[in-house]
């Protein structure tokens, strides 16, 4: 009996850690169904990240597909850079660990930065390249 009540918290925890990997999965597949009208785009826990001809959108991702969807065209944009705990870094020198890692969009009306979090530094590099090379002025 002793040993029953050991193993039943070990249980409880291997439930619990199948439960969120299928809720994961269901992030996922909703990912894949809404990225394949995109050219190009990204998942990751704290956002998911789409790109078809000029226009980037962004949104949250959820089971049921990403919410909170925003988007804007690269003609709007001014000017794209990645900060690591609040701070711009240096593309060809990035830091290599970091808490909040962010890709900032200036948009060329008065208005405030946007912000897409990143999990990963060399993700956000990459997408901060394509971005740059990318842009057309108006």
């Amino acid at each position: 009996m002793a040993h029953g009540l050991i193993w039943l918290p070990l249980l409880g925890l291997f439930i619990g850690l199948a439960w969120a990997g299928w809720q994961e999965y269901h992030k996922l597949e909703a990912y894949r169904r809404w990225a394949a009208d995109y050219d190009r785009s990204k998942y990751d826990i704290y956002a998911v990240l789409g790109q078809k001809g000029d226009c980037l959108t962004w949104g949250k991702p959820t089971r049921q597909g990403p919410i909170n969807l925003q988007t804007v065209s690269l003609n709007q944009i001014q000017a794209v850079t990645v900060r690591v705990d609040g701070q711009a870094i240096v593309l060809t020198a990035p830091p290599t660990s970091g808490q909040a890692i962010v890709l900032e969009i200036t948009l060329t009306e008065a208005s405030p930065p946007l912000q897409i979090p990143f999990t990963e530094i060399p993700l956000a590099i990459d997408w901060c390249q394509y971005l740059q090379a990318n842009l057309r002025y108006s």
